[in-house]
């Protein structure tokens, strides 16, 4: 699993001119489910995310997490991070999970970061879909396990 985590000051998802959600500061996902991954891995991640400090305190320091600044996340599937680029020039998605299994644990993921009291709003798994990102910093974090 690949998660490109950018730190936001506005982000929004729309479908066919229809938006979908929108958010302010917070993190914005671009999450990536690879085949092998498992319910162990999203909990990870998740975990991970909802502690990770990269908002700055009263110092300039990225101390606080996105609970402190009372943040939200908007997390959008990305099958295209899974690119493997090593060959020619036509990207090949073979790591990219199987897309039934893909979404449930999407879905799962996205489950496990409201548990840690996260708002969590979504994209439109599968869809062609639309993103105005305000990334504050710039600030992205890849992460992975």
């Amino acid at each position: 699993m690949k998660v490109v985590l950018q730190r936001v000051t506005h982000s929004s998802v729309s479908v066919e001119d229809n938006q979908l959600a929108s958010i302010g500061l917070g993190y914005m996902l671009l999450v990536g489910v690879e085949e092998g991954d498992t319910t162990e891995t999203a909990t990870y991640l998740a975990n991970k995310i909802s502690k990770l400090r990269v908002f700055e305190d009263d110092e300039g320091k990225m101390n606080l997490d996105i609970h402190q600044v009372e943040g939200q996340i908007l997390s959008i599937s990305q099958f295209t991070l899974l690119a493997d680029t090593k060959k020619g020039t036509r990207p090949s998605f073979t790591k990219a999970g199987d897309p039934k299994e893909a979404e449930k644990l999407y879905n799962f993921f996205n489950k496990s970061l409201r548990e840690t009291g996260l708002e969590v709003f979504e994209g439109q798994f599968g869809a062609h879909m639309v993103l105005d990102i305000k990334n504050d910093g710039p600030c992205t974090i890849i992460l992975e396990k």
